[in-house]
């Protein structure tokens, strides 16, 4: 199946208003904080919830397209596509375990080597959307919208026992911990929301007409997304206004997820309809998306530069000369390793290879 530019605009404007965000966080003087929450009430749908939804997007498609090959290939089974899926999530644990611990020790708050970064929150997503995939797209909506609300139960519900050594405190602490930051409980919906259109394009794409897949286009995502996306912002807006803002809250959360939505869908219809140049005009966000992970490991060395010592002029200087220059070097990483530079390439060719091997043993076995 031809892969969507789409898909990794959309993964490339996550990743790049994290790395925007994150740098205007670390480095603008604490005086000056109103501008990091007034960037971050505008465009944080787009950062660790849509990088998720993205990436619910995306596993989707690539487990689709191995599934359909099973039957087209002698040596690709489904033991084999379980196995390499369940090592990459397990490699991505790994990494996020590790990336958390030295975030803790550099701090010297032991407590945040269980931090929900957004890094172990797609790692455990991986491991409990397995079995979510025979579910149907309506059943997996609905779980997603019953997380959400039960989320938001349990966290009032356990909220105050917030750092006390009590059953409750830990359960806070392990369902929660840094609320800021990008807890399992709020944030795997949006990867099973991504599943959902990840199915829904991958039904698209199999139509090699280009009248028919424009009809279906139109019937299955233009028309039904533009409600359901509308709807869940307009909801998001109007249930506990003006908490929209706030990712803490309900109804940021569908407002977040109405947001990703709208602006994917409108992604798709513009490289679909040949609006826009794709092979030009999206080489930037390529990048930010090819190497994600090697991104949001990456761009924390910048994170003591210019520690809040940075007011409203010089930020922005700062922050948009330090991005040009970071895609630069992507582009050169680009061009001289490739795939070798790409955490996420890296995870699932071993992955795929130690699934190879593993499956070789077992039928040795079993000879």
């Amino acid at each position: 199946m031809k892969r969507l530019k789409s898909i990794d605009i959309f993964r490339g404007l996550c990743m790049s208003w994290m790395f925007l965000g994150h740098l205007i966080e670390w480095w603008i003087k604490p005086e000056y904080l109103w501008v990091r929450t007034f960037t971050f009430y505008i465009f944080d749908p787009i950062g660790a919830g849509g990088f998720l939804f993205i990436s619910g997007v995306s596993i989707t498609l690539s487990y689709r397209n191995r599934l359909s090959r099973v039957k087209e290939s002698n040596e690709l089974n489904y033991s084999r596509i379980k196995t390499s899926y369940f090592l990459r999530a397990f490699f991505l644990l790994i990494i996020a375990m590790i990336y958390n611990t030295a975030i803790a020790l550099t701090k010297g708050w032991l407590s945040w080597i269980w931090t929900w970064f957004v890094l172990m929150t797609a790692a455990f997503s991986l491991f409990i959307m397995w079995p979510l995939f025979k579910f149907s797209k309506i059943t997996r909506i609905l779980i997603g919208v019953v997380i959400w609300f039960t989320s938001q139960y349990l966290y009032v519900l356990l909220f105050p026992y917030k750092d006390q050594l009590s059953l409750q405190g830990i359960f806070y602490h392990i369902f929660y911990n840094d609320y800021s930051q990008d807890p399992l409980f709020n944030f795997f919906s949006f990867f099973l929301f991504g599943s959902v259109f990840g199915d829904i394009i991958y039904n698209i794409k199999n139509n090699k007409l280009p009248e028919l897949k424009r009809r279906f286009l139109k019937k299955k995502i233009i028309v039904p997304i533009s409600v359901i996306s509308l709807g869940s912002i307009s909801f998001g807006i109007l249930f506990d206004f003006p908490s929209f803002l706030t990712r803490s809250s309900l109804s940021w959360l569908f407002y977040a997820i109405g947001i990703d939505l709208l602006v994917l869908m409108i992604l798709i219809i513009l490289e679909e309809y040949h609006i826009f140049k794709t092979k030009k005009s999206y080489r930037i966000f390529f990048y930010f998306s090819y190497y994600s992970f090697t991104v949001y490991l990456g761009h924390n060395f910048l994170y003591f530069i210019f520690y809040q010592k940075l007011d409203l002029v010089t930020i922005w200087i700062a922050v948009v000369s330090t991005f040009l220059i970071f895609s630069l070097v992507l582009r050169q990483l680009y061009k001289k390793w490739g795939w070798k530079a790409s955490l996420k390439a890296l995870l699932g060719k071993i992955s795929s290879k130690l699934a190879y091997k593993i499956e070789q043993n077992k039928e040795k076995e079993k000879k």
